[in-house]
């Protein structure tokens, strides 16, 4: 493809799909008609660069792939010069470039899934719709665990349509047709009650989960008849340093795995003098394994609304950004209504309850790309950058989105200050609730509510064994495996271990698992979803896999001197998390397991 205008043109369908994101151009300088009236004048506009994401988004669920003339349609709306349009659209997995079918099956191969006959089904749907191509893609986490393994069928239209396939079924995947007519609002075809992904649910003592499974996600009056929007009240009571205050008592870190104190951070971003100042909700749960965040999203969506709105009062944000993964239609879809609901109620917009505060988010969907996780690859994919990890410092709270200060949450980190201002710092910190994703060789898989200090046994016989227990991966495959089952489920406690909480991914492995090919995959993960911006990860995930492909089928000291020798190298030199941590789940498996021996 040739990186510059060549006056390609879109199709009448593609040209739709952006004006009806961006309305129609104003001028010939933009896509329009020419007229008399710009042959005289050259008519400069304002780059609208972040609205980039979007407007691929509106071109790929419509048509279902973006030609060259859907490109160059775009980059003259929005001022983005072709090359660098390009190297957006390309960056992402849920994009095609090629033409390709409007319907298109994502089967997951990744770590829950294989563990629970993933690999079987990626076969079965190779043979009925041969190998893998434009019809059909491999796919990392699909965010399904709790149903491994797991497929998705995502087809382009008026409106889009998603079909959810989980427990898999290679025959019934392959003869099932498309979704017809429109998805219902609030649903996915084939989807699942969220309450089954909450073994836990309707159980007293529950705060994050309390309401999933109980509650109507659709309503607004339920939502408020079962505690909505106490949490907001009180803050207004309290004003923002007096909020920023209680998060600070309550002790509260962040959820997605850095553990840094949110207190802080909230702090931090209200005393920077520069404005805006802007909040992200890191809604791109990728992490093999990870599943809490949908199920809140799917079963409480109003809570997270609630939260955003009060993140943005103590911190002074105007403007927040929700920032999810694209393989989440049902989440999607329901946090849409959400939010609209929430606004035309006065709960999101000018003067928020009569209380001065003016506040809206602004949903954003991902595109398939693990690295924007990282908080500021989420910063340049929302910016319409290629979602790539900035070096830091500057650290987000002084120079993030938009380079204006900026406060960047997990869904439930978010969703913790709900219970933090309902029953204050102190009664909260006595029983601080964390979830868990459990899946694997387990009776009971999904998300669970547990206080911190309750042991990893106390987890899994929760959830019910079905076999004999080889080994649990902590943390999802930027995690470890471990064989202790009385770590206790505190951050100290698994750093002493040799682990990592992180996301929350308790993963239990059984016998019947096949440690080599799981290592491989993991390796296969980061290596795929690397982005390629830093030497020690673009080339390190390579060699790490080449040489967990030579060990599968022979055992040679020196490549496993040599593993060692990489993965410490990407662990000390990577620009980000996800270099820093590629090596962990292999070597804890090398270690403790004595896979390769």
């Amino acid at each position: 493809m040739d990186l510059r205008f060549r006056g390609a043109e879109p199709s009448e369908e593609e040209r739709a799909a952006v004006d009806a994101l961006l309305g129609p151009p104003a001028t010939a300088w933009e896509g329009g008609t020419r007229t008399e009236t710009d042959l005289r004048i050259a008519a400069r506009s304002e780059s609208q660069r972040d609205l980039l994401l979007p407007a691929l988004h509106a071109v790929n669920d419509r048509v279902g792939w973006i030609s060259e003339g859907a490109l160059e349609y775009i980059c003259r709306r929005l001022t983005v010069p072709p090359a660098e349009a390009y190297g957006v659209a390309t960056f992402y997995s849920l994009f095609s470039m090629e033409p390709r079918p409007k319907r298109v099956l994502h089967v997951c191969t990744d770590l829950a899934c294989q563990a629970k006959g993933g690999e079987a089904v990626r076969r079965r749907v190779e043979e009925a719709l041969g190998p893998q191509g434009t019809s059909w893609h491999e796919s990392p986490c699909l965010g399904l665990c709790e149903r491994a393994p797991a497929a998705l069928a995502l087809e382009a239209g008026t409106p889009p349509t998603a079909r959810v396939y989980a427990p898999a079924d290679a025959e019934t995947i392959a003869a099932a047709p498309s979704p017809n007519g429109h998805t219902p609002n609030l649903d996915v075809a084939g989807d699942a009650p969220v309450k089954d992904a909450v073994p836990q649910a309707g159980k007293d003592g529950l705060l994050l989960l309390r309401r999933v499974g109980t509650t109507d996600p659709g309503s607004l009056d339920d939502y408020r008849a079962n505690g909505g929007y106490t949490a907001l009240r009180r803050a207004f009571e309290l004003g923002p340093a007096g909020v920023i205050r209680e998060v600070l008592e309550s002790g509260l870190v962040g959820r997605g795995g850095a553990a840094f104190p949110t207190g802080r951070k909230w702090d931090a971003t209200a005393r920077q003098p520069d404005h805006p100042h802007y909040l992200v909700c890191n809604a791109d749960e990728s992490e093999p394994g990870t599943f809490k965040d949908r199920v809140i999203m799917e079963g409480d969506p109003y809570a997270l609304v609630e939260a955003m709105t009060i993140a943005a009062y103590a911190t002074g944000c105007a403007k927040g950004y929700l920032y999810i993964r694209g393989e989440y239609p049902r989440a999607t879809a329901r946090l849409q209504h959400a939010i609209a609901t929430a606004r035309s109620r006065g709960l999101l917009g000018e003067n928020i309850l009569g209380k001065g505060l003016s506040f809206d988010i602004e949903l954003r969907r991902g595109a398939g790309a693990y690295i924007c996780g990282e908080e500021t690859a989420i910063f340049n994919s929302i910016e319409g950058q290629r979602g790539e990890p900035r070096s830091k410092p500057p650290f987000p709270v002084e120079k993030g989105l938009f380079g204006k200060p900026t406060v960047v949450n997990n869904v439930e980190t978010l969703v913790n200050v709900l219970p933090i201002l309902e029953r204050g710092a102190q009664a909260y910190a006595a029983a601080e609730p964390k979830l868990f994703c459990v899946s694997g060789a387990v009776e009971r898989p999904g998300v669970y509510e547990l206080t911190f200090g309750a042991t990893l046994r106390e987890l899994v016989e929760l959830a019910g064994t079905t076999g004999t227990t080889r080994a649990v991966l902590l943390g999802g495959a930027a995690g470890a495996f471990v064989t202790d089952l009385d770590i206790p489920l505190t951050f100290e406690g698994t750093r002493n271990a040799g682990a990592t909480l992180g996301s929350g991914v308790v993963l239990v492995i059984d016998d019947t698992v096949d440690m080599k090919r799981l290592l491989l995959r993991i390796a296969e993960f980061f290596r795929d979803e690397s982005c390629g911006q830093c030497v020690p990860c673009r080339v390190g995930t390579v060699r790490q896999e080449e040489a967990l492909h030579r060990l599968s089928s022979r055992v040679d000291q020196d490549d496993l001197v040599l593993l060692r020798e990489v993965g410490q190298t990407m662990r000390d030199a990577s620009i980000c998390g996800l270099g820093q941590t590629a090596w962990n789940a292999v070597e804890s498996a090398i270690d403790r397991l004595g896979v390769f021996k």
